[in-house]
C-alpha cells in the first residue's frame, strides 16, 4: 500500500528493547483539501533513519504495510491493535511539481475510487424512495 502526504511531525528513535527500536512520523493527507487526515506511522528496527533527511513539510511518498495483533489481557478480555509500518519514504517530486501547478497536492494510491464520488453516483443512480420515520 502507499500514500502520498507531507510530513507533519517526526519523533525521535525510541530503543523499546535492547533488540527493538522504533520511530513515528505523521503524514497530513489531504485527499479532500478541507478534510485532511492525520495518518501516523511507525519505522522499526533499519527502517528508522529512512525519515533523517526529511525535514517537517516534505511531500512524501509512503510505502507501508498494515499490521494487526490480537490481545487478551489478564482478565481475557480480548483486544485489538493496527499499525501502519512504512517499509519505504521517498521525496515525492511528482506531488511537489503538480502541487506548483495548482493541482490537487495530494491523491490517494491504490484502485479504489475517492469517498465523494462513490457516494454522488451512488445517490444519483439509486432510485429507491425510503419512506421511514427516523430522525436522521
Amino acid at each position: 500500500m502507499n500514500v502520498k502526504g507531507k510530513i507533519i511531525e517526526v519523533s525521535e528513535i525510541t530503543q523499546v528493547k535492547e533488540t527493538f527500536k522504533k520511530r513515528d512520523f505523521v503524514l497530513e493527507f489531504a485527499e479532500n483539501a478541507m478534510y485532511p487526515e492525520y495518518i501516523k506511522f511507525e519505522l522499526i528496527q533499519d527502517k528508522v533513519a529512512i525519515v533523517d533527511n526529511m525535514p517537517v513539510g516534505s511531500l512524501v511518498d509512503v510505502s507501508f504495510n498494515l499490521r494487526g495483533r490480537a490481545w487478551t489481557n489478564a482478565q481475557g478480555v480480548k483486544s485489538y491493535f493496527n499499525s501502519l509500518q512504512a517499509w519505504r519514504v521517498v521525496l515525492d517530486n511528482e506531488t511537489a511539481s503538480s502541487s506548483q501547478q495548482g493541482t490537487p497536492a495530494y491523491q490517494a494510491q491504490g484502485g479504489s475510487a475517492p469517498i465523494q464520488d462513490t457516494f454522488s453516483q451512488t445517490m444519483q443512480n439509486s432510485t429507491a424512495i425510503v419512506d421511514d420515520d427516523m430522525p436522521f
